[in-house]
């Protein structure tokens, strides 16, 4: 079952909970300022009253706090409301197959990789490993394709087990290799989040990623 979860969802209740009390705080807080003021002035010594001036600076200063207390609840509130809009796109992303460099879980279905070789090889070498860093699969690709399709052959010409791999290009130019690269991969996003530290997706292999790293997006084949 995918889902979408918001660190945020708990948050949106809790913040407007919190705007509320502030309101709240500072409604009855200005009132108890103005009952005090008004015992202040009762009671002055006659003989040497309050200079009207520090009255004036005691009304700003509170003043300036209930604005401040007002401003925080409505920055809050944006915020709370930029992170539902967020997490109401993020849906749209579940079920997707996003390019990552994460592990990718096979499970029976071609896992389409990204093979683009270096600028001056002409020729590359495909591999894939599994989770415990064992090769199951080499094979060489066409420098001139940007993407290939793994159906989970191994090198015996059997299914590979379900499970999470990963795949390195290796371009060479001659039989001189010139880099080694991790290939990036389509895997299946099962979930969004959207967490303090920014959103997150996490994929059918267990990875959890920043939606920034995710750098490309496509319908599932299957």
């Amino acid at each position: 079952m995918t889902t979408v979860t918001s660190a945020s969802t708990t948050a949106s209740a809790t913040s407007s909970s919190s705007t509320a009390d502030a309101q709240t705080f500072a409604t009855s807080d200005y009132q108890t300022f103005l009952e005090m003021l008004t015992v202040q002035m009762q009671n002055q010594d006659p003989l040497n009253p309050m200079d009207s001036t520090d009255y004036a600076v005691q009304l700003a200063t509170f003043s300036g706090v209930e604005q401040q207390v007002e401003t925080n609840s409505l920055l809050e509130s944006i915020a709370s409301s930029i992170s539902q809009m967020g997490i109401s796109e993020l849906a749209s992303w579940v079920g997707m197959d996003g390019k990552t460099e994460e592990p990718v879980y096979f499970f029976g279905s071609s896992i389409v990789v990204e093979t683009e070789a270096d600028s001056q090889a002409d020729s590359a070498v495909l591999t894939v490993q599994n989770e415990s860093g064992n090769t199951v699969y080499s094979g060489a690709v066409d420098v001139d394709e940007d993407f290939v399709e793994w159906d989970g052959t191994n090198s015996d010409g059997e299914t590979a087990v379900y499970g999470n791999y990963t795949f390195t290009l290796k371009s060479y130019s001659g039989s001189d290799l010139i880099s080694t690269e991790t290939a990036p991969a389509y895997g299946r996003i099962i979930e969004a989040r959207v967490t303090d530290s920014g959103t997150e997706l996490v994929m059918m292999s267990g990875s959890t990623v920043s939606s920034d790293d995710i750098t490309g997006l496509r319908s599932p084949s299957s």
